[in-house]
């Protein structure tokens, strides 16, 4: 096997590895998923965005990053305002129940909104800039030559992910015909993105 490739296949499962956990992001991807509203201009935001933090670590922006701790600080809390914020929305949505149970059903949400939200959730997210820049950055580097090979697998594993995730969320369309499951995707949404908000909050990220 060339390097290039055993450095495409490491960063393809690395890449994968570090965003199939349920977080801030995906909880958001898979919502938008299931009520089948903007669902490509998510996934396609999400993976984009993924492409262009592991280019910026690859290229050594990982190691610039930690020489500016003041830049993670100010991320860091506007994350867990962000965050709480989001929490105590979706908390509210839970306790008050009402939400659109078919696609096509309920008041809207602009794609401007939309993607006002997933861009906060990604690029105000120190989770996505630690794992994206600094990480898969510093593992780049045990592939002297092959880092753009290293790069493209960990950017294909998030493609792949991202659309996966969100167009296969429909697939729990049936399950949402029934009111109390969105109250507990709700809950459970307020949960992800308080204890994230938490986290980040005590420097335990």
């Amino acid at each position: 096997m060339s390097p290039s490739l055993t450095a495409a296949l490491a960063g393809f499962k690395l890449g994968l590895g570090l965003i199939v956990a349920i977080g801030a992001q995906n909880a958001f991807v898979l919502r938008q998923g299931i009520r089948r509203e903007h669902v490509f201009a998510v996934a396609l935001f999400c993976a984009l965005s993924d492409a262009v933090l592991i280019a910026l670590g690859v290229s050594g922006m990982g190691a610039l990053a930690r020489l500016a701790p003041w830049a993670g600080e100010v991320l860091r809390w506007g994350g867990v305002a962000f965050l709480s914020w989001y929490a105590a929305r979706a908390a509210r949505a839970a306790w008050r129940g009402g939400e659109a149970l078919a696609a096509g059903q309920g008041a809207a949400v602009s794609l401007r909104a939309v993607m006002a939200t997933v861009a906060a959730l990604t690029w105000a997210n120190p989770h996505v800039w630690l794992d994206t820049v600094v990480l898969l950055g510093a593992v780049s580097a045990q592939f002297p030559g092959a880092g753009l090979a290293f790069g493209v697998g960990a950017a294909t594993a998030s493609f792949a992910f991202f659309f996966a995730l969100a167009y296969g969320a429909r697939l729990l369309a049936p399950l949402f015909a029934r009111p109390g499951a969105w109250r507990l995707l709700d809950a459970l949404v307020a949960l992800i993105m308080a204890s994230v908000a938490a986290r980040l909050a005590l420097g335990a990220v």
